[in-house]
Formats: C-alpha cells, structure tokens, sequence
C-alpha cells in the first residue's frame, strides 16, 4: 500500500503536510534549541509521536482480536536528542501503562505487539528504544 503525504515549505521553519488519503494537515516547526520558535511538533518529535501511536494501535489490534479491555491505555515516549556527531534521535525510551486487570497470557501478547509494530521495527540501531511496561493501577 503507498500513501501520499504533501509537505509545503511556509517560512519561517515551518511546514504544512497533508495525508492524501485524509486530506488531514499538520504543521511542523523547528524546535526552540534548533533556531525554531517550537509552536508545533517538530518533524523528530514526529517520529517519537509515530512510534509510541503505532506500538498503541497494534497493540489494540491485538486487544480485539482476543476481548482484552485496553481502555485508558497511554504511551508516553521520551525523545533524546545527540548533537555529535551529527544533530540526530539517540533515544526514544518508552513507557506503556495499562490500568486493567491483565492476565499474563495476554501481557505476553501486548508486549510482543508493542514490539514488533511497524515504526519500531522501522527504526535503526543506533536508536536505542527501550519500552517499560507498567501494568495495572
């Protein structure tokens, strides 16, 4: 499947994509410590925000397949920067907390779902990504 996505420079280091599907805009913008004002995601925040959406999706992919309650799931990814040898992601540490009861057969899967989705096995090694889970409560 190939997806269309239309990014246009506006100024100002700023830019506006559109889904060709969706016909969904967002804006990005530099970050404040990279001569950006920060009023937006910025397009490494972006990739933070797709792998911690995509680690939730498959993981409620699978919570449907198999009648588990993932209601009041969160991801919360961290995004840390390096700066040398070249500005890049050096780490997107990740934390999913899941208030229900769940059995450990079906924490098993999630956390094999979360795992293996598409963005995080998208995603180079010299990314570190390490994912806590925290289960219950």
């Amino acid at each position: 499947m190939t997806v269309e996505i239309e990014i246009a420079y506006q100024g100002g280091l700023r830019c506006r994509a559109v889904h060709g599907p969706s016909g969904t805009t967002l804006l990005t913008d530099a970050p404040v410590d990279n001569c950006g004002r920060g009023e937006s995601f910025s397009p490494t925040d972006l990739v933070a925000t797709a792998l911690g959406a995509c680690m939730l999706t498959i993981m409620g992919i699978v919570a449907e397949r198999h009648g588990i309650d993932l209601s009041g799931a969160t991801v919360r990814v961290e995004k840390h920067m390096a700066a040398a040898p070249r500005r890049r992601i050096a780490a997107l540490p990740v934390t999913i907390q899941v208030p229900g009861p769940i059995g450990e057969e079906d924490r098993r899967r999630l956390e094999y779902a979360a795992r293996t989705c598409p963005v995080h096995a998208s995603l180079g090694e010299t990314i570190e990504r390490p994912i806590r889970f925290v289960w219950g409560g």
